[in-house]
C-alpha cells in the first residue's frame, strides 16, 4: 500500500497520562500536576508547563520550578481505563476505531468525512462529542497516512489529500516518536533519531530521500519502519475496533468432580455450549480462560492462547485444552493457589475436588475480521500447523508439544523459557526491563540445551585464556570441538567423533558477566563471539577455564 495511504483521522488528548491521574485523584484542573516514574517527569499538565516544568526533568528540579506541583505515579492500566470513555464518545460519531495508546486513537476518515460533509466537519463533530461526553478537550487531525494524521492532530490541522508527503518533508525527524505505541519503541525511535542527527539527516524529508534498501540495511527494522512513515506510507490502515463482550459459560459440578474423566465430561458440554454461542453470533476468540472453584473455596484460573482470530474453535479442541488443564489441577503435584488469577484467590488443597467450572472466550472479534494473505503467516500454513500440533497434544498430552518464549536474562540460555504449546502464561522475568550486562542483538538462532565443550586456540596452538582483567592470552585462531560421548549435538547414536577444527576469521569481545556475586552461588563468565571460516557464527562462554558453545548464529 506504499502508493495509496489511507485517509486517516487522529484524535489526540494532550497530556493524557497526567489528566487521567488527576481525574482519579479528583485534582482540580487549575492545580499544576505531573506524572513521574520514580526518577523523572513523564507527563505535565498545562498549568505545570506554564510554571516551567518539562518532561524529562528530575523530580527535585520540577519542584524547584513549581513548589505546589502535584506529583502523581505513572500507571498504564489507569491511563487505559480512564481513556475508554473518550473512545466510546468518539464511537458515537464514527463506528469503529483503533486505540493506538491511551490519549491517541485513529479511525479511517474516508467514509466518515463523506457522511459528515467534509474532513473539517468530521473533526469538529469528534471534538464536540468528546467534550460533551467526557469534558476533555481533544484535537483532531486528518491526513493521508498515520504519521501525517498524528502530527496534524497536534496542531488541529486538516492536510489536503495528496499533500501529506510535502507536509511531512519539513518536519523534524524527532516527530517519529509521536507514533510510538510503547515505551520501548519510543526509546528505540529516540536512539534512531539521535543517530540520524549525527549523520546529518534531521528532517523527515531528508530521511524519505534515502534509498529504502540502504536505510533498512544500515538501521534495521526500526529504520525501515521510520523510512516508510517519513515517505507518507502506511504500515497498515487503522484497525477498526468493534467492541464485543466476552462470551462465558459455567456449570456447577454436583457431586464435585474428583476425577479427570468426570470433570472432562462436564467440560465437553460447556465447550459445545460455548461453541454454539460463538457460531450463532458469528464470533471467534483469541484466548480462552478456564476457571475452576474447589469445594474448599480455592480458585484456579488459566488462560490459553488459541490459533488466533482466523482459527476454528471446535468443541473438541476446547475440550482438549480443558482436559489438559484439569489433569494438572487434579493431581497433587500441580494443584496450587491461583496466583495468576483473580486477586485474593485462596490456596487450593492438594486433591481438592472441583465444584464449579467456567469457560470464557476472550479477545472476541467478528468472524472474518482478519483478512488472510495469499502467502505467508496468515495464508493457512499456521492454521494447519496448529491443528497438527493440537492433534499431537490430544494424543500425548499438553506437555508433549512445547514452544519457546523469550524472558529476561543476560545470556542466551537464560532467556529461553519453555511452555506448553498454546498456553498463555507470563514469563517469570520481564524481557522489557533493563538487564545490565546482557548481550546485544541479534540473538543466536540456535541455543543448545547442553552446551558442547570446545577449545579455543591461538595461532601458535596454545589455549586462549581470559584473565580477571579481561586480557586474552592470544587472539582466537582455531575452535576445536571436543568429543561428545553423550550425543548432545544431535548426531547419529554412537557417533561421538567431534567435528573438524574450524578457523576463526573474525571475533569480538570478550564481555564479562557476573551475576549474584554477593550470594552463596555466584556466576562469573566471559562471552566471546567468533566467525568461523565455514560461515557459522558462535557465541562462546568461558568459565573457570572451560569454553562452551552457548549459541550458533545463522
Amino acid at each position: 500500500m506504499s502508493g495509496h495511504p489511507t485517509r486517516t483521522a487522529a484524535l489526540w488528548v494532550p497530556d493524557w497520562p497526567v489528566l487521567a491521574a488527576m481525574a482519579v485523584r479528583e485534582i482540580p484542573p487549575h492545580v499544576p500536576a505531573a506524572t513521574h516514574d520514580g526518577r523523572r517527569v513523564v507527563a505535565v499538565s498545562a498549568p505545570a508547563r506554564a510554571a516551567g516544568v518539562r518532561r524529562g526533568m528530575r523530580r527535585r528540579r520540577a519542584r524547584e520550578c513549581c513548589p505546589e506541583l502535584e506529583m502523581l505515579d505513572v500507571d498504564d492500566a489507569r491511563d487505559a481505563r480512564e481513556f475508554e470513555p473518550v473512545a466510546l464518545a468518539a464511537e458515537t460519531v464514527v463506528a469503529g476505531l483503533e486505540i493506538t495508546r491511551p490519549g491517541l486513537l485513529l479511525l479511517p476518515a474516508g467514509g466518515a468525512s463523506r457522511y459528515h460533509g467534509s474532513d473539517t466537519a468530521l473533526a469538529e463533530a469528534l471534538v464536540a462529542r468528546v467534550v460533551e461526553r467526557t469534558g476533555h478537550e481533544a484535537q483532531v487531525g486528518v491526513a493521508d497516512g498515520i504519521l501525517a494524521a498524528v502530527l496534524a492532530a497536534r496542531s488541529s490541522a486538516v492536510v489536503a489529500p495528496g499533500a501529506s508527503a510535502a507536509f511531512l518533508a519539513r518536519r523534524p525527524a524527532g516527530d517519529l516518536v509521536h507514533v510510538a505505541t510503547r515505551p520501548d519503541v519510543a526509546v528505540a525511535v529516540t536512539d534512531l533519531v539521535q543517530l540520524l542527527d549525527r549523520l546529518g539527516v534531521r528532517t523527515l524529508g531528508a530521511l524519505a530521500a534515502l534509498p529504502a534498501a540502504t536505510v533498512e540495511g544500515r538501521f534495521g527494522e526500526t529504520g525501515a519502519w521510520a523510512h516508510r512513515l517519513a515517505r507518507g506510507e502506511d504500515l497498515r490502515p487503522p484497525a477498526r475496533r468493534r467492541v464485543e463482550p466476552d462470551v462465558a459459560v459455567a456449570t456447577e459440578l454436583d457431586p464435585p468432580a474428583e476425577r479427570v474423566d468426570v470433570a472432562t465430561f462436564a467440560a465437553r458440554r460447556l465447550a459445545e455450549d460455548l461453541h454454539d454461542q460463538l457460531v450463532t453470533r458469528s464470533l471467534v476468540a483469541g484466548r480462552m480462560r478456564i476457571t475452576a472453584r474447589t469445594t474448599e473455596g480455592g480458585a484456579l484460573e488459566r488462560t490459553w492462547r488459541l490459533d488466533g482470530p482466523a482459527g476454528v474453535l471446535s468443541p473438541a479442541r476446547i475440550t482438549d485444552r480443558v482436559r489438559w488443564q484439569l489433569e494438572g489441577w487434579l493431581t497433587t503435584a500441580s494443584v496450587r493457589a491461583s496466583g495468576r488469577g483473580a486477586a485474593g484467590s485462596a490456596a487450593v488443597p492438594d486433591g481438592a475436588p472441583l465444584a464449579h467450572l467456567a469457560l470464557t472466550a476472550e479477545e472476541v472479534v467478528p468472524a472474518g475480521a482478519e483478512q488472510p494473505r495469499l502467502w505467508g503467516a496468515s495464508s493457512g500454513e499456521d492454521q494447519r500447523a496448529h491443528r497438527a500440533l493440537g492433534r499431537v497434544q490430544g494424543l500425548l498430552g499438553g506437555d508433549a508439544v512445547l514452544h519457546v518464549r523469550v524472558q529476561g536474562g543476560r545470556d542466551a540460555a537464560d532467556r529461553v523459557y519453555v511452555v506448553p504449546f498454546g498456553e498463555d502464561v507470563a514469563t517469570p522475568r520481564d524481557p522489557s526491563r533493563p538487564w545490565p550486562g546482557a548481550r546485544p542483538g541479534p540473538a543466536p538462532a540456535v541455543v543448545p540445551g547442553a552446551p558442547p565443550d570446545v577449545v579455543v586456540l591461538d595461532a601458535a596452538g596454545r589455549p586462549v585464556v581470559v584473565d580477571v582483567r579481561l586480557a586474552m592470552s592470544g587472539e582466537p585462531a582455531v575452535v576445536r570441538w571436543l568429543p561428545d560421548p553423550l550425543g548432545t549435538r544431535g548426531r547419529a547414536q554412537g557417533d561421538d567423533a567431534p567435528p573438524p577444527d574450524a578457523a576463526v576469521v573474525d571475533w569480538a569481545g570478550p564481555w564479562p558477566l557476573a551475576e549474584r556475586w554477593w550470594g552463596p552461588a555466584p556466576r562469573r563468565c566471559v562471552h566471546l563471539q567468533v566467525l568461523l571460516d565455514d560461515g557459522r557464527g558462535l557465541l562462546l562462554a568461558s568459565a573457570q577455564g572451560r569454553w562452551t558453545v552457548e549459541g550458533v548464529y545463522d
